[in-house]
């Protein structure tokens, strides 16, 4: 099946309309998106892309919750961003979207496990067995047998194998990760890769910012960015991992 495998009908994940974020530089404006619209309906694998100061990153901390838009729509699962205040941003951002960083963020004192309950910590579900949930992640990303691990006693491709666990932790429906294979090498790349897409084969939204082609190639849709614009939206067919750097 080639593009995005999103049914037309699914549910919205993410909306944006005239969506716009400026920074005051010392008196000087710079417009890091300018007047951005896209739909991301659930269960589709978005790849974005844009060289550096395309806008893709500023973008990437709207859609985490973790910035507000200056002016514009973005609503996330129906929920407006713009309209949220800062406690409400922080809990819809532990809760909804598991966002997944370059330099894996990790907490080094802290066992695999530990760094995969943090964002628990706050939850309220009650008779919820944190550590049970946490392993049962760990093992999903295939590191059962690195429970008590430190950061430091995991390779680079492990670490980032936490911070998925992490990501996924409170059952969110929209995984973000930002450039997520930037500090790994090809082989971890696309071991990484093939576990993105296996999260989304099982119906999760996949959204993957990124400058690098072979990334992209794994998603079933690619929005361009320039100069803090949309200037491609288009369907592709997505490549398993042992495909990407194949010779034809």
């Amino acid at each position: 099946m080639g593009g995005s495998e999103a049914s037309p009908n699914a549910p919205l994940a993410i909306e944006c309309r005239g969506l716009r974020r400026t920074y005051d530089l010392g008196g000087e404006k710079l417009h890091a998106l300018r007047g951005v619209s896209f739909k991301v309906r659930r269960g589709e694998f978005v790849a974005i892309m844009g060289a550096s100061g395309s806008g893709k990153s500023t973008l990437a901390n709207l859609l985490g919750a973790l910035d507000k838009p200056t002016s514009g729509h973005l609503a996330i699962d129906g929920v407006s961003v713009e309209e949220m205040h800062d406690d409400a941003l922080a809990r819809f951002r532990n809760q909804d979207v598991g966002i997944v960083f370059q330099q894996f963020n990790l907490l080094p004192r802290m066992s695999a496990l530990e760094n995969v309950i943090l964002p628990l910590k706050y939850s309220r579900r009650m008779g919820l067995d944190k550590t049970a949930l946490a392993r049962a992640r760990l093992e999903e990303v295939g590191l059962g047998g690195r429970l008590d691990h430190r950061p430091a006693q995991l390779s680079g491709g492990q670490q980032q194998r936490v911070a998925i666990a992490r990501a996924l932790i409170n059952n969110p429906g929209i995984i973000l990760a930002d450039e997520p294979t930037g500090a790994l090498d090809t082989q971890t790349s696309s071991e990484i890769m093939d576990l993105f897409a296996s999260l989304h084969a099982k119906g999760l939204t996949v959204i993957v910012i990124t400058h690098e082609a072979d990334i992209a190639a794994y998603a079933g849709r690619v929005l361009r960015f320039c100069d803090g614009e949309l200037i491609a939206d288009f369907l592709q067919e997505p490549r398993h991992a042992s495909m990407v750097g194949a010779k034809p």
